[in-house]
C-alpha cells in the first residue's frame, strides 16, 4: 500500500539530508520531489500544487526552529499537511436511527457488495449492533446471490426479492421487515454500472428520497486514483453523499484517490478495506494513514487489531501451561489463529516503523503459517501436548504428512523452543537473556 509514493517521498526528503537549516533553495528542491512524487501517484495537479506551497510557507516560517533537523521538520509539516488534506480526523458513522439506514452507492467492479458485508460484520461485532443486508441490485442475479453467500458467512440475514423489479419497493420491505424482526441497522447495496448512466442515476436517487438514509456512502476502488476521485464528484452532486469508502487499499494503489478525495468532495473518508477477508475493514484516521505514507508505520492500528483478538481467559491458561513447562502445539496453534484473525501479513508488517523498505521487493504471502500449521496438524494429540517425544521417526512421518521436509520441522521445533523459552523468560523478568536469546536468532 502506497510503497511507491512512500519511497519517492523518502527520497525528496534525502535532498535536506546534511543541511545545518531550511532555505528557500533546499526547500524549493525538496518540494519539486513531493510534487512528483504526489503527481505520480496520481493526486490531482491544483491539489499537489496547493499542497507544496502551502508546505514551503510553513516551512519558510519556521527556519529558526533549532530543536529539529531540517528533515526532520520537512517531514513534520507534509506528515501534518497531508493528514489535514485527508481530513484530519477520523469521522464516524450516524448510527441515530431506528432503524439506521445505510445507503451503499458505487460503480459495478468498486467492491460495494463485499464492503456491505464487511461493514455489517463490523457493526454486529464491533458496535453490538443486528444488522440487514437488503438486496437491491434487481438488474444481477449474481449480485443478489453474492450478498445470501457474504451474508451467510457472516451470520447476518438478507433480505430480498427475486420476483420484484423495483428496487425502491424493495429498500422499503426491507426496512420494514428490519422493524419487524429487531434489526437495528439496515444496509441497502444497490446496482452498480460499469459507468455513470442518467438511469442509474436516478434510481438510486429516488431509492435516496424513499428511504432518507442516516447515511449514504459511497464505495470506490481506491487502485483507479483519480478516475475515483472524477466518479465521487459526479455522484455526489447527485446524491450529496455522507462519507467514502476506499476498497482495495492492500493492493498495489498509488495513493491518489485517499489524498486528494476529501478536497475535492469535501466529504470525509470514513472506512477503508484491505483485503478479502470480512474482518478486512477500518476506520480511516487521517493521521495514521498519513504516518504510513510517509514510512512511519502505523503501530496505533496494530496495537488495537491486537487488543480485538486478545482473549484474556486463554491468556491466563497459557500463563499458567508456560509456568508448568506444558506449553504445546495446541497452544501455538491457537496464537497462530488470532494473528490471522488481525489480518493479511503484509498489510500487518507494513504498520510496523521501517519495516517497509525493510520488505521492499519481498513477497509475502498471506496465508504464510500454512505449512507451519501443516506440520502441527500432522502430529499425534501426544506429540502436540509433549514436543520432547519428536524422535527422528516420528518427524520423518510428520514431514511426509505434511509435505514439507525433515528440515522444516525441525526449524519448527527450533523456533518453538527458542519461543517457549523466550515467553518462560518474560514472566520470569529475565530481560537480559531474553534479548541475548533474540541476537542469537538472527
Amino acid at each position: 500500500m502506497f510503497d511507491n509514493l512512500s519511497e519517492k517521498l523518502d527520497k525528496a526528503f534525502h535532498v535536506l539530508k546534511g543541511h545545518g537549516q531550511i532555505t528557500e533553495i533546499n526547500v524549493a528542491e525538496t518540494l519539486k520531489e513531493v510534487r512528483r512524487a504526489l503527481l505520480d501517484a496520481d493526486v490531482n495537479f491544483k491539489i499537489a500544487k496547493e499542497f507544496t506551497n502551502t508546505v514551503k510557507e510553513k516551512a519558510l516560517g519556521q527556519n529558526v526552529l533549532t530543536t529539529l533537523q531540517p528533515g526532520q521538520l520537512m517531514v513534520k509539516l507534509v506528515k501534518d499537511e497531508l493528514t489535514e488534506l485527508m481530513g484530519g480526523e477520523a469521522e464516524g458513522i450516524d448510527l441515530s436511527g431506528d432503524p439506521s439506514v445505510i445507503l451503499m452507492s458505487g460503480l459495478q467492479g468498486s467492491g460495494k457488495t463485499t464492503f456491505s458485508g464487511k461493514l455489517a460484520n463490523f457493526l454486529k461485532n464491533k458496535k453490538t449492533k443486528k444488522p440487514l443486508l437488503v438486496a437491491c441490485d434487481v438488474y444481477r442475479p449474481a449480485a443478489i446471490d453474492q450478498l445470501h453467500v457474504v451474508g451467510d458467512q457472516i451470520g447476518v440475514e438478507v433480505y430480498s426479492d427475486r420476483d420484484n423489479n423495483d428496487p425502491v419497493a424493495i429498500a422499503k420491505a426491507g426496512i420494514a421487515h428490519a422493524k419487524s424482526t429487531g434489526c437495528n441497522v439496515v444496509i441497502i447495496d444497490t446496482a452498480g454500472r460499469l459507468a455513470m448512466d442518467e438511469q442509474m442515476m436516478n434510481e438510486i436517487s429516488n431509492i435516496h428520497k424513499a428511504v432518507k438514509p442516516q447515511e449514504t456512502l459511497f464505495v470506490v476502488d481506491s487502485m483507479t486514483g483519480q478516475d475515483a476521485v472524477n466518479t465521487a464528484k459526479a455522484f455526489n452532486d447527485v446524491l450529496n453523499f455522507d462519507g467514502v469508502i476506499l476498497t482495495k487499499l492492500d493492493g498495489d494503489t498509488r495513493g491518489g484517490a485517499a489524498i486528494s478525495i476529501k478536497s475535492v468532495v469535501d466529504k470525509p473518508i470514513k472506512f477503508i478495506g484491505t483485503g478479502e477477508k470480512m474482518e478486512a475493514i477500518d476506520v480511516f484516521h487521517p493521521s495514521r494513514m498519513a504516518d504510513r505514507i510517509l514510512g512511519m508505520g502505523d503501530v496505533v492500528s496494530l496495537v488495537e487489531r491486537a487488543q480485538e483478538q486478545f482473549d484474556e481467559e486463554q491468556a491466563r491458561k497459557i500463563q499458567k501451561k508456560i509456568a508448568k513447562n506444558k506449553f504445546g502445539f495446541d497452544d501455538f496453534l491457537s496464537q497462530i489463529q488470532q494473528i490471522k484473525k488481525m489480518g493479511n501479513m503484509k498489510d500487518l508488517m507494513g504498520m510496523i516503523p521501517g519495516a517497509g523498505k525493510a520488505l521492499k521487493g519481498l513477497d509475502i504471502d498471506d496465508d504464510a503459517f500454512k505449512h507451519i500449521e501443516a506440520i502441527i496438524h500432522s502430529m499425534t494429540p501426544e506429540e502436540r501436548a509433549t514436543p520432547s517425544t519428536l524422535n527422528a521417526s516420528r518427524k520423518k512421518r510428520i514431514a511426509a504428512g505434511s509435505g514439507t521436509s525433515i528440515q522444516e520441522v525441525n526449524q519448527l521445533l527450533k523456533q518453538f523452543n527458542q519461543m517457549s523459552k523466550m515467553m518462560k523468560m518474560m514472566q520470569g523478568g529475565g530481560g537480559k537473556k531474553m534479548m541475548q536469546m533474540m541476537q542469537n536468532m538472527r
